[in-house]
């Protein structure tokens, strides 16, 4: 059974390390290898994450039954019970096994969620039907404009408890 483990500073690189392989394998048929690129080194850089988890993102790594990193999570509580889901990341070939919905139930039988919102790309099919799936609806439509000519084009998606 996957599991949760709350990273430490250290395991940040793998935290990188797991974006880079994810988002190849996932986004490039939603979005260009240039904007992945862009995203990577601006949002995932040690420096980024580091300044992100000193800022109170809750990091998590998902390990496999052998302690192998196959995702990540981080979470951050905007008010109390109130979360937004700022990452959840599985590698391409453990999923449609049951591990997302697995893990989403563990983390919310530690915080106790009053609700948990999220953004998710509005091509990103296979997400957002796992997000209906384990209950999210959408709330709104929300385009963010990250620089360098690229845009965020998502669905804002909450989960009240």
């Amino acid at each position: 059974m996957p599991s949760l483990k709350l990273a430490t500073p250290k395991d940040l690189p793998i935290i990188y390390q797991l974006a880079e392989k994810i988002w190849y394998d996932h986004y490039l048929s939603i979005i260009t290898a240039e904007q992945i690129e862009y995203m990577l080194a601006n949002f995932y850089s040690l420096q980024n994450l580091e300044k992100l988890k000193s800022e109170g993102q809750m990091f998590y790594l998902i390990q496999d039954e052998t302690n192998n990193s196959i995702g990540y999570l981080a979470v951050t509580e905007n008010q109390p019970g109130h979360w937004f889901m700022n990452k959840f990341y599985i590698n391409t070939d453990a999923q449609g096994k049951g591990i997302g919905a697995n893990i989403l139930k563990q983390w919310e039988n530690l915080a106790q969620p009053k609700e948990l919102s999220l953004q998710v790309n509005r091509k990103n099919f296979k997400s957002i039907n796992f997000y209906f799936k384990t209950g999210f609806v959408i709330k709104e439509v929300a385009d963010f404009d990250i620089g360098n000519g690229f845009s965020m084009d998502d669905y804002i998606m909450v989960k009240g408890y």
